[in-house]
């Protein structure tokens, strides 16, 4: 794996103070060490065995390899002794740069783009995603039939037409653009048949809660504690591709739908979030975001503001958001207790269960859609269809049986409310003059 960092290539010796603390400050959110340590990761999740690591830090790029000439005779030799036959670049490289590195290190080369595409592929297993993959793959493919030659051009045929033809970059330019017009047409029929699947839920008072966060922060873990749904969780990246949706039941007896959504990652190609927004359409729609972070990661600050890049990125940046802090078993004692002295976030252990209870009554607070409210009722002991429904979706506070009615102190969503309207008034009215009718009897017979 070669990392080419574009910084200045500065010693420490020569600097004064202030400019050493500059340079500790700019290291510190994400220092090379560390993108190289995430970048690891994605090569072991795409299948790669990493036989080797080479940084370096350039002030300038080299238009034609990238690296340079020099860096890239090191690379060559460490290429011949390893053995190795790919070689990744944490960057993304124009077709002419990846073409100059093949032709000198006689091995396949991929960049970023590329491993993150092929990851995606492995994990995609709905037709959505393989269709997600697909056309991000050709969006990527299509810059990349340059420099093929004319050699490789057909012979027109016919008098008059002894030219050289068409070339077979023409050929394959328009397959690929005709099979991307197929993959966006069918992905277009998913967004539709999307959009109708949402009409029908919104049709319901029933809010839509999305989990986001940077990748391997534990978000498929959470989204299994609180809606035991099963799905794979993994410490892989992007082991998650397809979206899912569970119902879970808030304290108040509301019920909203919890979406698991693909995990973001720094310097996520824009032809992902172009290929996938059918995928976070559900961000984009949801009521509520649970913005999921690693609490042990010492990286956290930075990862929260890639999140927040491809949240802006979707123009879902101003949506009310969670801070979920996840993976608080893992710290100290101390560390616990100044994060919950901090009261902005909810710390949890997705994988313990630790927590959980404290996140849903937080959502329950933050969801205003079908605010919860409070009311007396008096509903007769034969409607027990209605009061099924009342143990169901709300909380009962107070129970008193008088005659053939159950009096209730109801609290829950105005939806389930608004169907004991008339119980409330039958509570307030028909009730005293019960009431009177009662007293004139005892007073006849009094008399009799």
């Amino acid at each position: 794996m070669s990392r080419p960092e574009p910084q200045p290539d500065v010693d420490d010796e020569t600097l004064t103070p202030p400019a050493r603390r500059h340079a500790d400050q700019r290291q510190s959110s994400f220092s090379a060490e560390d993108s190289i340590a995430e970048f690891r990761e994605l090569a072991v999740s795409a299948g790669a065995l990493v036989v080797g690591e080479v940084l370096q830090r350039r002030d300038r790029l080299d238009p034609a390899t990238l690296i340079g000439r020099g860096k890239l005779e090191e690379i060559t030799g460490a290429v011949a002794g390893s053995g190795a036959d790919v070689v990744l670049f944490d960057h993304d490289l124009s077709p002419s740069q990846q073409r100059n590195i093949e032709r000198e290190l006689h091995a396949r080369v991929i960049d970023r783009t590329q491993l993150i595409l092929d990851i995606f592929a492995r994990h995609a297993r709905t037709r959505e995603g393989q269709l997600q993959v697909e056309l991000a793959q050709l969006e990527y493919l299509l810059p990349r039939l340059t420099g093929r030659g004319a050699e490789m051009s057909q012979l027109g045929g016919g008098i008059g037409t002894r030219g050289p033809g068409e070339t077979q970059l023409e050929t394959d330019r328009r397959k690929i653009y005709r099979r991307m017009r197929h993959v966006q047409q069918q992905l277009e029929n998913v967004r539709r048949v999307r959009a109708q699947q949402r009409q029908r839920r919104e049709s319901v008072p029933v809010e839509t809660v999305a989990l986001v966060g940077y990748t391997n922060a534990g978000k498929s873990t959470l989204f299994n504690a609180l809606t035991r749904a099963g799905v794979l969780a993994s410490s892989r990246m992007f082991a998650t591709l397809d979206p899912t949706l569970r119902s879970i039941t808030l304290p108040s007896k509301r019920k909203v739908l919890l979406s698991d959504t693909v995990g973001f990652i720094r310097n996520l190609p824009h032809t992902l979030v172009t290929s996938f927004r059918a995928t976070l359409e559900e961000v984009q729609r949801a009521s509520l975001i649970l913005h999921v972070a690693d609490a042990t990661s010492p990286n956290a600050a930075e990862q929260q503001e890639q999140v927040e890049k491809v949240l802006a990125e979707l123009e879902a940046q101003h949506k009310p958001a969670i801070q979920v802090l996840n993976k608080v078993d893992l710290l100290s004692k101390a560390e616990r207790e100044a994060l919950s002295s901090s009261g902005n976030e909810v710390p949890v252990s997705a994988i313990k269960g630790e927590g959980l209870d404290a996140l849903l009554t937080r959502i329950d607070r933050v969801l205003t859609a079908d605010p919860i409210s409070r009311m007396s009722v008096s509903v007769p002991q034969s409607e027990g269809k209605l009061l099924a429904m009342i143990e169901a979706r709300g909380n009962i506070l107070e129970r008193a049986y008088k005659r053939d009615h159950v009096q209730l102190t109801v609290e829950g969503p105005r939806s389930l409310l608004r169907h004991l309207q008339s119980f409330r008034e039958h509570a307030e009215v028909i009730e005293p003059i019960r009431k009177r009718v009662k007293r004139k009897t005892t007073r006849a017979s009094r008399e009799s």
